[in-house]
């Protein structure tokens, strides 16, 4: 068997418009085609042997042991190794379930689907569940624990940690968009103007200084003390002297740390004596210079998390320990202790298991013990100097004890030091009584303190710790969302983006726009190309000056990976016709309708998909979607129109001149078309098609029909404003027209606007695009031989190993096959041809180029024009 190909899909698809994170890979099964599991000895037990978990997959059966029966039976290698790849996830801690393997047209082809949690360890299980099935097949052995183990480390690698993840779980809770910012722990929560940004703990509401303050802890405690806060005696040390001085101010036993530690770093308790004292301090100053040296207070540790200036939850920690049973060693004990189900690798557990570093072994020194030391029956052994969990640690919630009068020492320390989010470390005998009474102390003040002691304790009761995160970033009547508008279809996307982005901006909105020529913010282009993908919707999204989004979406970027935003308030496809059939799987006008169909299902309930009545494959699309969907249409007498009016439906029309919207018996006209100049003046009829829809769009936004009507008439169609898109250039005695129509659909439309043209005579420069099939390169021939006098073929893109000699010789064909004597030459170079074209010009000529390189072509008539203004020739 033979990958081909993974990918890893992070938006609503073709699969599922609700299962965002998939991986699809494709799979070449080769000789495996003519052998599917029952033809395989043993594949059965072997896989069963393997994966005894495997029992619960119930597959298409829908019972227990499901998949196992389709083995027996016989199924083909893609199933299998979709299943495999669920469960190795599953087995290494991210359980997941949804899997999908479809045949594609050629044989022996698959696309094999199956969802992830982390898209890195999706990828791994990708080439894994093929490795482990070449394994099966051949009886040979495999490591799949070693396999799992990986995933586990990579998975630990790149997850967002507890914290941040359980603040993102809220969120997607409460239906709030997220986007990962990097590969750390960098967040945003929301889109556009309504994004919050947060990284671990700390959040865009996290003020600097209190964050420094916390990271002083000589400033911190100095601030405490001022604020009548009990803290420990102590000082800071930078050597010997200091550190001799300090000794003598406040006795043994000491804890020394660094001054700019955290998570326990370089920290060593409990001395008692010079020589340990010499070498804490050794040990701190390799994480700060400056050290700090305090009394040790007796008593346990304890954690306390104020957000927002409000208590929302108290644990008391304890470090990694083990317990002594007379017989085993400290190395058996960590080992058994390991053991506890609730212990895992990092964080994927309740519990972290206990690793032995140096730490470990000092604390073990203390003691005069080694790791193969046999403590005595019942005693404690401490493993780590401080109750980290990510060090082995365990935590019990103490929340509900908290005496009223510690709570409000601690949700005022949250205001002395400034945190939004602050974690307050106390030593105490308890929390039931007053610090004042049982002489406790504050250790330390945390920013971006760890959530994983709340979320899961090893005992008392768990505290959703992110709720109140979530609580201060979008309190009740925040929006979280930006409204969206995506724009699809096969034909008229990028023009109707354009103008809905103009009359976003004209009703005073903010507006970012992604088409095929480039991302603008507020008209401004930020980046050039083609940037109809998931990247470039989630540039507009990321950008905090954004209040409204709307995004041209292609075919390409939701086969690659998905659509970049989680839903959309309103989606339109334009027409699907036939172009781009024949790649990526896409070979009819079903399979092309399926693609673009991903845009509207992912429409939000109550809002709107905007279809074209007169588009088959729109009408099919339109009896899967469960939102709101309305019509446009350019024949206000088509019996579907008529229906859906009848039914109370809102419809977009072209009648008697006008732009309408109708709805039932009554209608409101916004605009003739013939004062909309993009229609240039009513003679484009596909420019009326694009008007419709962004009319439609723009009033079930809620926009007034005056301002939509005063924003037709005020979008200007240009070679800035919709470059490529029916750009006229008017020369003193020819014009020249520039189109991006590629496929057979947009040659219809430029042919419809042709006839009402009057010229001496028409030239046409055309090129095949490579990646077409055979007959679209010859229909588009066909069509330009109808409508040009004369034919200039130019062709200079050689794709999907076409030559030059074969994309010309299909033109020929498609000319031939017009009926019509039209002269033709051949001019490799558009530059040239563009050239030659503007050079052999006559009185009353009419020069169209349909390019696929519209900005050259649009720079080189510009060019043109600016001479002939200047000194009154070319």
């Amino acid at each position: 068997m033979k990958i081909l190909k993974i990918q890893a899909l992070r938006g609503p698809n073709i699969w599922s418009v609700q299962r965002k994170k998939l991986i699809q890979m494709r799979l070449d099964l080769e000789e495996m085609e003519q052998f599917p599991t029952n033809k395989i000895e043993g594949f059965r037990e072997r896989i069963e042997a393997m994966f005894p978990t495997m029992i619960e997959h119930r597959c298409s059966e829908g019972t227990r042991g499901g998949f196992f029966s389709r083995i027996e039976r016989g199924t083909w290698m893609g199933h299998v190794i979709e299943h495999i790849a669920l469960e190795i996830q599953t087995l290494a801690g991210m359980e997941t379930g949804f899997g999908r393997t479809r045949e594609t047209k050629t044989p022996g082809i698959y696309n094999v689907v199956f969802s992830y949690t982390e898209e890195n360890v999706g990828m791994f299980a990708a080439e894994s569940s093929v490795a482990i099935a070449e394994a099966l097949i051949a009886g040979t052995e495999y490591d799949v624990e070693g396999d799992i183990q990986k995933m586990r480390e990579i998975r630990e690698r790149v997850r967002l940690g507890p914290s941040t993840g359980s603040i993102v779980d809220e969120a997607v809770a409460r239906d709030i968009p997220w986007i990962r910012l990097g590969t750390n722990s960098l967040v945003q929560l929301g889109y556009g103007v309504n994004q919050m940004r947060f990284q671990a703990t700390i959040t865009c509401k996290t003020s600097s200084i209190a964050v420094d303050i916390a990271c002083n802890k000589e400033q911190t405690k100095r601030m405490l003390d001022l604020a009548s806060i009990p803290v420990a005696n102590g000082g800071i040390c930078v050597d010997e002297e200091d550190l001799e001085t300090t000794i003598k101010k406040i006795g043994y036993p000491i804890v020394i740390k660094p001054l700019d530690g955290n998570h326990g770093k370089g920290a060593s308790i409990n001395v008692v004596t010079w020589e340990d004292a010499v070498a804490g301090l050794e040990y701190a100053q390799k994480y700060s210079r400056r050290v700090i040296v305090e009394k040790f207070i007796t008593g346990f540790d304890f954690r306390v998390l104020v957000i927002d200036n409000k208590l929302v939850a108290a644990a008391k920690r304890e470090p990694a320990h083990v317990v002594g049973n007379g017989k085993d060693t400290i190395q058996t004990l960590i080992e058994e202790t390991n053991k506890d189900q609730r212990r895992g690798y990092g964080h994927e557990n309740v519990l972290t298991q206990i690793d032995v570093d140096r730490d470990t072994l000092d604390l073990l020194e203390k003691l005069n013990y080694t790791v193969d030391s046999v403590p005595k029956n019942g005693e404690i052994v401490y493993l780590k100097s401080t109750a980290n969990l990510s060090t082995g640690g365990t935590s019990i919630d103490v929340t509900d004890m908290m005496h009223p009068e510690n709570i409000f020492l601690c949700e005022r320390i949250s205001r002395v030091i400034g945190l939004d989010i602050c974690g307050v470390d106390i030593m105490a005998e308890n929390l039931t009584q007053p610090l004042k009474e049982n002489g406790g102390c504050i250790l330390e003040v945390n920013a971006a303190p760890g959530f994983r002691m709340h979320l899961a304790p090893s005992e008392g009761l768990p505290r959703n710790v992110a709720a109140p995160v979530i609580d201060m970033l979008y309190p009740p009547g925040k929006p979280s969302r930006i409204p969206i508008i995506a724009v699809t279809g096969t034909n008229g996307k990028t023009t109707t983006t354009r103008l809905l982005a103009h009359i976003v901006k004209n009703n005073g909105y903010k507006v970012g726009f992604t088409t095929s020529d480039g991302i603008y913010v507020q008209n401004h282009m930020m980046e050039k190309g083609d940037t109809t993908g998931p990247l470039s919707a989630e540039y507009i999204l990321k950008d905090p000056t954004v209040e409204f989004a709307v995004l041209e979406t292609a075919r390409g970027g939701i086969l690659r990976s998905g659509l970049g935003f989680s839903r959309c308030d309103i989606a339109i496809i334009t027409n699907i016709q036939e172009d781009h059939l024949g790649l990526a799987d896409i070979h009819t006008l079903d399979d092309l309708a399926r693609v673009k169909a991903t845009v509207v299902r992912s429409v939000k309930k109550d809002g709107w998909a905007i279809l074209n009545a007169e588009d088959e494959q729109c009408l099919k699309i339109a009896n899967e979607l469960s939102c709101n969907i309305a019509y446009f249409s350019m024949d206000e007498n088509n019996p579907k129109v008529q229906q859906f009016a009848k039914e109370g439906k809102v419809v977009a029309v072209y009648e008697n001149g006008y732009i309408t919207i109708k709805k039932g018996e009554w209608k409101i006209r916004v605009e003739r078309a013939t004062h909309v100049p993009l229609t240039l003046g009513g003679k484009a009829k596909f420019m009326i098609a694009n008007a419709l829809a962004a009319t439609l769009a723009a009033y079930l936004q809620g926009f007034k029909t005056e301002d939509i009507s005063l924003s037709l008439q005020t979008f200007i169609p240009s070679a800035a404003q919709t470059p490529g898109r029916m750009n006229i250039f008017e020369f003193k005695k020819f014009k020249v027209l520039i189109d991006f129509a590629h496929n057979p659909s947009g040659y219809k439309g430029v042919e419809e606007f042709l006839t009402s043209v009057d010229a001496t005579k028409k030239i046409g420069i055309i090129a095949g695009v490579g990646d077409r099939r055979d007959e679209d390169i010859r229909e588009c021939a066909t069509i330009a031989a109808r409508m040009f006098d004369h034919i200039i073929i130019r062709q200079e893109k050689y794709l999907r190993g076409r030559t030059e000699e074969e994309i010309i010789g299909l033109i020929m064909e498609g000319i031939n096959a017009s009926g019509r004597t039209v002269t033709h030459e051949i001019i490799a170079k558009e530059v040239e041809a563009i050239k030659h074209a503007i050079n052999s010009a006559q009185d009353g000529t009419f020069i169209t180029a349909l390019s696929d390189v519209v900005t050259n072509a649009i720079d080189i008539v510009q060019e043109y024009l600016d001479k002939e203004n200047e000194d009154g020739n070319i």
